[in-house]
């Protein structure tokens, strides 16, 4: 659903919303607007595995040397062990906290989604579920307490290559297939803005994907389950290898009726992969597509002044029964690396993706057009991009020294008609061009046996159109067009860090960085304030400041035995950061924020059967200056924990696998002043039975075994004391699947 779609809304539609409780959809929205290689020290991971990450980890090795961290199966079936062990490792920039999630650990969790996935793996990541069950649907992760600006603060890479897009619409990460991810690697922190440019505040998740290169000749896997709410899913993968060349699919899709009225959901996904691979040169091509059909239940409305209390007397109910959202994305991925000399690598890629998107939103109790009810929004996003880079590993001065430097540039263009409802003529056809041409350096040198050092800088030109073809004469139109902007910014980004290694069990790490976002089409389609004092209308401008961020962080890993542990602290300051005002309905800059913390993740492999996990993080999240001060950002718990076990019962043939997730309360969406009834603490427990015989493998999920009713979004009202919307999630769900390999 793209954050246009309801940020502003119709200015006087805007008038009458504010008298209630935003309806469930704008909430979402509003949510959101407050609201891809991954991000470590330098390099393709390989010359015969296009499919990686720029930046490549220094982690700890035999003897204090440096070692690679370590690749996934050469087969493409992903390697073992758990994320906390790869991140005790370091998968990312010298100096940063990094955790690493492996094809095995997707394969043992419990949770069906990614984004619980890495909640559950990653210390401190929160998200924000608005469905909850199999669906995973517009679910965002957060890195480093963003709250409702998450998904414009974390940065989403697949193989290396940014997904985020110039419009608030978040990344889906439902989209992926969880079959086709090799692993998972999460930076923490801001050291990514190097390497990948804006949005890279929170951190960065790289999403590296199978290529079923080095695998056997022919493999196959199929897969189908069932489960809650008439939950029906399907993958199915296939790879063939003949002399250089290779080619892979990974498919899969999903139908369920939802946990709420009005809450159906059908996704169809599928990565295609081709690959040349030879001694000094390889080449691939990836192509994607997704088709997603969602519909919109709306919240629960809670109002103690009326007496009502829709979690308690409607919790699966809707307000808003015939709302939708439906994407389609196509992707399509080139490139080559050639190694020119020993040790000097030139690697080129590039590609093209689209994005359509069609959602429609009625506040009246009939799905027909009408002045101020009703809004439809058709938008699409074409970006096409070139990243070529050159990577160079040598001795300088007799210390090994790694250096990538390249060029990113993106072309992305932007159109989107709003309108009353569909066939009818839009009040607005926004059109929007954005280019970004961005030239970086990034160097790891090893200055000692047992220490490395990175540092880095980018330099990003962000040149921007913005225009509204208004219709005045539009059908139900009460609305003003937006004045045309032109705009060319220059930004940088910042990153120094280092890792010493006290001996072969401990180390040290530090760093500092700068980072940068730019506001997204959505944000500066609804800037500016809507109306005047007196409610006449006044036209939108698209401006907004950049905003920027400046983080510390430094901590340890321990590595000895089967333990592993990461611990940081950090501390980051942001200026300019976009907020969404809920009462004069436009985006604007906030006063100054701080993010502050501390995160600790480790494991311990009692033996070969049986491996123990936990996480824990304390996340401050505040405003620093002006009227808010002191206050808490919203959708952020200070205090985060999880566990986990994974239990190898009987020779594979049976395997337990148990997640636990707490976290603290949380002020709602829309209450910077906190002074509203805070979202309640709470936790859940899932477990996972599986086996494997021969070729055949099923694995029975049980989530939210306590059946613990809950939710963790809500959006506070702007003059109600007391009255908020909120989105119930599931109780306890279960999910069946069985499957076979070839």
């Amino acid at each position: 659903m793209s954050r246009i779609v309801t940020a502003a809304g119709r200015r006087c539609a805007g008038i009458v919303a504010a008298v209630s409780l935003y309806s469930l959809d704008h909430s979402i929205v509003h949510a959101q607007q407050s609201v891809a290689e991954q991000l470590p020290p330098v390099e393709v991971t390989r010359s015969d595995d296009q499919n990686r990450t720029r930046a490549r980890a220094i982690g700890e090795g035999e003897a204090g040397r440096r070692r690679a961290a370590p690749d996934g199966a050469p087969n493409g079936t992903g390697s073992s062990g758990s994320g906390n062990e790869a991140a005790a490792g370091n998968g990312g920039i010298v100096g940063a906290a990094t955790t690493v999630i492996t094809a095995t650990d997707i394969a043992h969790a419990p949770s069906q989604t990614l984004a619980e996935i890495i909640a559950a793996q990653v210390p401190g990541a929160q998200i924000t579920t608005f469905y909850g069950g199999q669906i995973g649907a517009r679910t965002s992760v957060d890195l480093r307490g963003f709250g409702a600006f998450a998904t414009a603060n974390t940065l989403v890479l697949v193989n290396g290559r940014r997904l985020n897009d110039i419009d608030m619409a978040q990344v889906d990460l439902s989209t992926i297939p969880l079959n086709a991810i090799e692993r998972i690697e999460i930076t923490r922190g801001n050291s990514g803005a190097v390497l990948y440019g804006d949005n890279a505040v929170g951190g960065v998740i790289n999403i590296v994907t199978k290529n079923g290169v080095g695998g056997p000749p022919v493999t196959a896997r199929i897969e189908a389950g069932f489960g809650s709410f008439n939950t029906r899913l399907g993958n199915v993968s296939a790879a063939i290898n003949s002399g250089p060349w290779s080619t892979s699919f990974y498919g899969n899709a999903v139908r369920t009726d939802g946990y709420r009225d009005n809450n159906r959901y059908s996704q169809e996904n599928g990565v295609g992969n081709l690959n040349y691979t030879t001694p000094g040169l390889t080449a691939f091509l990836t192509v994607t597509g997704d088709n997603q059909e969602l519909r919109l239940p709306g919240g629960r409305t809670v109002d103690p002044s009326l007496g009502v209390d829709e979690l308690a007397t409607s919790r699966r109910g809707t307000s808003t029964p015939f709302n939708y959202a439906n994407q389609q994305g196509f992707g399509a991925t080139a490139g080559f690396t050639k190694t020119l000399v020993n040790g000097v690598d030139l690697i080129v890629d590039g590609g093209v993706r689209d994005k359509k998107q069609q959602s429609a939103f009625f506040s009246s109790p009939a799905p027909v057009p009408a002045l101020f009810t009703s809004t439809y929004v058709d938008a699409d996003l074409t970006t096409w991009s070139i990243t070529p880079r050159l990577s160079v590993k040598s001795l300088l001065l007799g210390m090994p020294s790694q250096v990538l430097t390249g060029v990113d540039y993106y072309d992305a263009t932007f159109q989107q008609n709003r309108g009353a409802g569909q066939g009818l003529a839009p009040w607005h056809n926004y059109d929007l061009r954005q280019r970004t041409v961005a030239g970086y350096v990034q160097h790891t040198l090893g200055v000692a046996p047992a220490t490395d050092i990175s540092y880095g800088a980018r330099v990003q030109n962000t040149n921007l159109s913005a225009r509204d073809n208004f219709d005045p004469a539009a059908p139900f139109n009460a609305d003003i067009g937006a004045l045309p902007l032109g705009s060319d910014e220059t930004q940088y980004a910042l990153h120094l860090g280092a890792e010493h290694r006290l001996n072969d069990t401990v180390a040290l790490f530090g760093r500092v960085a700068r980072a940068f976002r730019t506001p997204d089409v959505d944000e500066r389609v609804s800037s500016g304030p809507s109306f005047d004092p007196f409610f006449n209308p006044l036209p939108q401008t698209f401006q907004l400041k950049t905003q920027t961020s400046q983080d510390i962080e430094g901590g340890l890993r321990i590595r000895g035995g089967g333990l592993q542990m990461q611990s940081s602290l950090y501390l980051m300051d942001l200026a300019n950061e976009i907020h969404f005002n809920p009462i004069l309905f436009y985006n604007t800059n906030l006063d100054p924020t701080r993010r502050y913390g501390s995160e600790t993740s480790v494991s311990y492999r009692i033996n070969d059967a049986l491996l123990v996990r936990s996480g824990m993080a304390y996340t401050r999240a505040v405003f620093r200056e002006g009227v808010w001060a002191g206050n808490d950002v919203p959708l952020v718990s200070r205090y985060t924990a999880s566990a986990g076990l994974t239990w190898n019962i009987w020779q594979n043939y049976l395997v337990l696998d148990a997640t636990a997730r707490f976290w603290s309360e949380r002020r709602m969406d829309n209450d910077q002043a906190g002074t509203q009834k805070p979202i309640p603490a709470n936790g859940t427990i899932d477990l996972k039975l599986s086996g494997q015989y021969e070729r055949c493998f099923w694995s029975l999920s049980v989530n939210n075994v306590l059946n613990a009713l809950y939710y963790d979004y809500a959006v506070a009202s702007t003059f109600t004391d007391g009255r908020f919307s909120a989105y119930p999630l599931p109780g306890r769900t279960y999910l069946l699947k069985a499957g076979a390999t070839f």
